[in-house]
């Protein structure tokens, strides 16, 4: 399964509203700048997201958008489900080889785990601690 710019930028979208969690309302225009990402495509990711209950929207000068739930209570699933479909790198056939069936579903379950258990404040507030150095012993 490959995640199209659909999800990618509506992991983005969700991202920039936690960071901004309890503060009102951020503007899609805001985001695309922040993120030199396309407002006009956002728009066309946010409808679906709120039709999934995940954003709300603010109308309004000070208008935008906000997190529906907590950002610790949101995950990568929900959203990449929402933008791309169901979660399966290929379809699975009844008449596959057990061998390969099995590994298909191996796959999935994992990628499915990882994004289940990611939440969008996991993604909001992570920390790259880059490459650290070794330790160096001395004798």
């Amino acid at each position: 399964m490959k995640i199209s710019t659909k999800g990618r930028y509506g992991l983005t979208i969700m991202m920039e509203l936690a960071k901004h969690y309890g503060e009102g309302p951020t503007s899609l225009k805001k985001i695309a700048n922040d993120n030199n990402l396309s407002e006009h495509y956002l728009e066309q990711l946010a409808s679906p997201l709120r039709n999934a209950g995940l954003v709300k929207s603010v109308r309004g000068a000070y208008g935008g958008y906000i997190l529906a739930d907590k950002p610790e209570e949101i995950t990568a699933g929900e959203v990449i489900r929402v933008l791309e479909g169901p979660i399966s790198p290929v379809e699975v056939l009844e008449d596959e080889e057990p061998a390969k069936r099995d590994l298909w579903i191996k796959i999935r379950d994992a990628v499915k785990d990882v994004l289940d258990n990611t939440t969008i404040d996991d993604l909001a507030n992570f920390v790259d601690e880059g490459e650290q150095e070794p330790y160096m012993f001395y004798i």
